[in-house]
């Protein structure tokens, strides 16, 4: 689980250093946040929060110390990725290095949610949601295709709030996010499916 949101934290910091477009619940955050001035971290764990009390009432199974590990550390650990890279080492990504930090933020961010997963000790309440979609359509929607569903929701509110805050949009979308929107479900999937026959194998 720890190493799961440690690299969900370095996957998000991934997607915004690489100004390709982050991932779709990083998109949405990022446009509330420039929205309403509040900083990334804060707000997530502000929206975490409220996304855990429908988990709650929908698939509490899914809730244990895990969850508040992952709505806690991953906003932070991706400020404080941003903040070493950007403000610390003062480093401004050329294309070669955004391209390489796009690729760990697409690898990162699918292997860090099927680690955190397979520990079974609680998901990150938005990990959950496709779970709720899952649940709610009476298991006619796949995992894949709900978490599918709802990243390409949380992209069109991002874009939303980011138009409405006067924000550049090139800072939340890009190809990053239309990447992970349609392919993170797919990948997620698949680490899920080698992790269970590596735990199989054990």
């Amino acid at each position: 689980m720890l190493i799961g949101v440690f690299f969900i934290g370095t996957g998000v910091a991934g997607y915004r250093l690489g100004s390709f477009g982050t991932d779709a619940f990083t998109c949405m955050n990022l446009g509330i946040s420039g929205y309403i001035r509040m900083t990334f971290g804060t707000w997530q764990l502000l929206l975490n929060i409220a996304l855990l009390i429908l988990v709650y009432i929908t698939a509490r199974e899914n809730i244990g110390i895990g969850t508040i590990v992952n709505m806690v550390c991953t906003g932070y650990i991706a400020d404080f990725y941003c903040w070493l890279v950007l403000s610390c080492l003062h480093i401004t990504p050329g294309l070669g290095l955004r391209i390489v930090f796009l690729a760990v933020g697409v690898f990162c961010c699918a292997f860090g949610v099927a680690m955190s997963i397979e520990a079974n000790i609680g998901l990150a309440p938005y990990d959950s949601i496709a779970f709720v979609i899952h649940k709610i359509s009476g298991e006619k929607m796949t995992f894949r295709t709900g978490r599918v569903a709802a990243d390409v929701l949380c992209v069109i509110i991002g874009v939303l709030f980011c138009l409405a805050g006067h924000n550049p949009l090139r800072e939340i979308i890009g190809i990053g996010t239309l990447i992970n929107a349609f392919f993170n479900g797919p990948m997620i999937q698949a680490f899920k499916d080698r992790l269970m026959k590596k735990a199989a194998i054990v």
